[in-house]
Parts: C-alpha cells; sequence; structure tokens
C-alpha cells in the first residue's frame, strides 16, 4: 500500500553549463556507436545528483508509490552467471552472443541475484534491475528527470577537456584503481583488483571535479535520449544549445560502463563511450541518476 514517504535526493550538484567539447576521435573508441565527431556543445545551467541513485532512496520511491518494476511484472531480469549457484545457472536460459548473462526468474531490485537474494548490507549501493521506464517514473516522483546525454558527459567529464576519463588519460594513475570494472579474464575470473566483484557502495572512489562519484564503471546510467548516431555539426560552427537526441527512435542511451566491462571486450568506462538499451529492459548492472 502506498504511503506518505518523501525523496532522499542525496547531495545535489549545481552545474554552471556553458560550451564544452562533446565526444572523441580516441584510438580506443567505437566507431559504430557514433562516440564522435567532437562537436561543440552549449549548455544551460542544471543540477544532478553526485551518486547514482541507490536501493534505499529507490526503496522509498516503492514504499511511496507501490511502483512495481518492469522486471517485477516480467518475472525475470538478467544476473550475471558468476554471481549465481550452480543449479541456478544450469536452469536459467542466456542470450546467444552474451553467454555470461543468465535469465533469471524472480531477478528484480529487491532480489539482485534472485530468489533468496536479498539487500542486506547494500542499501548505499546503486540500485539495478531499473528500466529506462522505471527510472523515468522514480524521476518524476522525485521532481527531477534523467540528464540528457550531453549533461551527462558534461558532467562526467568533470571540466576536464577530451580527457578519457574523468580523472585524465591514464586508467590506474600510480597503480591505483579509480573505477569499479572488471580485472582479469572476463568472463571467466575477476581478479577484484579494486575491491568489488559486484556493485561497489556509492562513493566507494574518488570523485570528478565536479563532486559527481562512479561515473564510470559500477553501473550503466540511463540518460534521457534516444538512441542515434547522427551528430551534425552546424556549418557556421556555433555550437548546439540544449542537444536532446533523436526525436523518434526504440532505443535509449546509456552511459558510464558497468563493473562487467573489460577492455577486451567493453572499454565503454570512458567519459565519450556510448551504449543503448530498449527502455523496458533492464538487468543487474544498470541504475541511473537524477537530473534538475
Amino acid at each position: 500500500m502506498p504511503s506518505r514517504v518523501e525523496p532522499d535526493l542525496g547531495e545535489r550538484i549545481e552545474l554552471p553549463g556553458g560550451e564544452f567539447r562533446m565526444g572523441t576521435d580516441d584510438a580506443e573508441g567505437f566507431p559504430d556507436d557514433a562516440e564522435g565527431p567532437i562537436r561543440s556543445v552549449r549548455l544551460d545551467p542544471f543540477a544532478i545528483s553526485a551518486t547514482a541513485v541507490t536501493n534505499d532512496q529507490f526503496a522509498r520511491f516503492i514504499r511511496a508509490t507501490g511502483h512495481r518494476t518492469e522486471a517485477e511484472t516480467f518475472g525475470w531480469s538478467f544476473v550475471f552467471a558468476g554471481f549465481l549457484p550452480a543449479a541456478l545457472r544450469k536452469i536459467s536460459s542466456r542470450p546467444e552472443g552474451t553467454p555470461w548473462w543468465c535469465a533469471v526468474d524472480g531477478a528484480t531490485w529487491d532480489h539482485p541475484e534472485g530468489p533468496g537474494s536479498e539487500l542486506g548490507g547494500r542499501g548505499n549501493h546503486p540500485v539495478v534491475h531499473v528500466s529506462w521506464n522505471d527510472a523515468v517514473a522514480y524521476c518524476d516522483w522525485a521532481g527531477g528527470r534523467l540528464p540528457t546525454e550531453a549533461e551527462w558527459e558534461y558532467a562526467a567529464r568533470g571540466g576536464l577537456d577530451q580527457a578519457r576519463y574523468p580523472w585524465g588519460d591514464d586508467l590506474t594513475p600510480g597503480g591505483k584503481h579509480l573505477c569499479n570494472i572488471w580485472q582479469g579474464r572476463f568472463p571467466i575470473r575477476n581478479e577484484a583488483e579494486d575491491g568489488y566483484r559486484g556493485t561497489a557502495p556509492v562513493r566507494s572512489f574518488p570523485d570528478n571535479g565536479y563532486g559527481l562519484y562512479e561515473v564510470v564503471g559500477n553501473v550503466w546510467e540511463w540518460t534521457a535520449d534516444r538512441w542515434g548516431t547522427d551528430h551534425p555539426i552546424r556549418a557556421d560552427g556555433t555550437p548546439e544549445h540544449n542537444p536532446t537526441g533523436p526525436e523518434t527512435g526504440p532505443q535509449r542511451v546509456m552511459r558510464g560502463g558497468s563493473y562487467l566491462c573489460h577492455k577486451s571486450y567493453c572499454n565503454r568506462y570512458r567519459v565519450a563511450a556510448r551504449s543503448r538499451n530498449d527502455p523496458n529492459s533492464g538487468g543487474g548492472n544498470n541504475g541511473f541518476r537524477i537530473a534538475f
């Protein structure tokens, strides 16, 4: 039964907006993802949460609204096979091409590895198994919205121009891990040198120049925009103002990569990297942060 519960919005970062260079021509990029061309974009001021929305924050939304996530409606969601007991792995179907995912009956935001799994000790971890539609419902309740793709990249860059990561160009400066991604041989063995095999609590790694945490690695973050690969550059060289992506298209943009990203197949924990998914899809590494 829905109850009177107020949102916990956490720390809100006010950003001045302005002009920045979006996209990349990085040799490590994926041309088919249309990470480039580099283009000038101008944004109005906006605010964005310092962290991804956590399980505790999402639980308040569920208590207040009685919202039923799409994973709950469908009755299943994708879970990384390595997190499952052998018996459950054996009976769960796997998508062709990405066999490290198992379609687990009963996997939801509050049972992230399926029946029998709980959120104990993970209240400050980012919520997962949320679709784009679930994220929008949360944002509407909380009085915010999803960031546009341009806003997300501007915020993730933290004031750096064309750096590969939120902190610079070296993935592990001085040998220090600054994000939660896969180390080892994917998908066979995760050495977890950064300290985590699954999601990490928010604020586990240093913030960027704007005060945002875990904008790369940990969980993919939904943005407001539809997926597109055409980024027009104005003939007069003036920046695009508050771009919002294509007007039509079936999929939505995700940014930032996740704890399952590894350079061998998913080097998308760079600030200019992009991916997409259907708006009714979620999984064990999909989350979001809120903008205002």
